[in-house]
């Protein structure tokens, strides 16, 4: 099962009751933070979402409202007692920005693993168990997106391993999608495995404006994440010259995507009720929902 948390929902500025936007992804205890603009911990504390299992933070950006929260969240991360290395992964040329933003950190009792995606072509690479691709989007800055999928293994057949007199002690192997020999005899897995099951996808796209990477990288997740700076059509202009969307184009994305529900976030400050314009999104894309500050959603493998 996968828990994802949306730890802010604003844009540009945090506000009284709206943090800045950022996104927790859990899978089996351990935690993915998707940007760190200024007062995410203090968003992550409010909602009772525990620091110390954050083993990555994904930046899509290194503009200020995605990143200068890392210097405090990673000195309370220590201050936890952590002293297993943490990741923190960006686009091109984030390495130099955030060096000089940890320079106020000064000793920290783990280690900082810093690294690098190309902006102009997916990459994929795995993270606490989930694979993930990201997204290049674009922006005033090298910018990414990012999907996530856990691949589910086909459950295993205990009836047929009996029926092909497997030894109990092979089965693990077996599910695990290595072949065995049994009295001279190879048994595949396919042999004693179910059908395959569908995997579980979330995607989260921020400041950009529509690209095709998005609608190929995004096509079938169950929970897609899109930024909807404005939610008045009349904004698009205005929305465009700043590198961001509007509700409705947020929406044709998940249209053209076939994904199953969408999440819009990283609202204007300007916007103090996002949800006044949900019509120009739910008028594409029904199942269209605006994001709020530690809105969760818990995605379970279908049986």
């Amino acid at each position: 099962m996968i828990k994802v948390t949306l730890a802010g929902t604003g844009g540009m500025i945090p506000l009284p009751d709206r943090f800045l936007a950022s996104c927790v992804i859990e899978y089996n205890g351990r935690k993915i933070l998707i940007d760190c603009g200024e007062g995410t911990q203090v968003s992550l504390h409010k909602g009772k979402i525990g620091i110390s299992k954050i083993d990555t933070i994904l930046l899509t950006h290194c503009h200020a409202d995605h990143v200068t929260g890392l210097p405090g969240l990673l000195l309370t991360i220590g201050n936890s007692g952590r002293t297993e290395p943490l990741d923190i992964i960006g686009p091109r040329g984030s390495i130099s920005i955030i060096n000089s933003l940890l320079v106020v950190c000064g000793y920290l009792p783990f280690e900082v693993r810093m690294s690098e995606l190309h902006d102009s072509k997916p990459v994929e690479f795995e993270q606490i168990g989930l694979n993930i691709t990201s997204i290049p989007l674009k922006h005033h800055m090298n910018c990414v997106g990012y999907s996530f999928e856990l691949k589910l293994k086909p459950h295993f057949n205990p009836e047929k391993a009996k029926s092909l007199n497997i030894p109990v002690n092979f089965w693990r192997t077996l599910h695990g999608g290595e072949s065995v020999k049994v009295m001279d005899k190879t048994i595949t897995p396919e042999m004693v495995l179910g059908e395959e099951r569908p995997s579980i996808k979330i995607s989260y796209v921020t400041d950009t404006r529509p690209v095709d990477w998005i609608k190929k990288i995004v096509r079938g997740s169950d929970l897609f994440i899109c930024e909807g700076m404005y939610g008045d059509d009349e904004q698009k202009e205005k929305t465009s010259e700043k590198m961001h969307m509007i509700f409705s184009e947020a929406a044709e994305i998940a249209l053209e995507s076939h994904v199953k529900e969408l999440w819009l976030t990283h609202f204007s400050p300007a916007m103090t009720n996002p949800v006044e314009y949900i019509k120009f999104a739910k008028a594409i894309f029904p199942n269209t929902f605006v994001g709020h500050d530690h809105m969760t959603k818990y995605l379970k493998p279908e049986e």
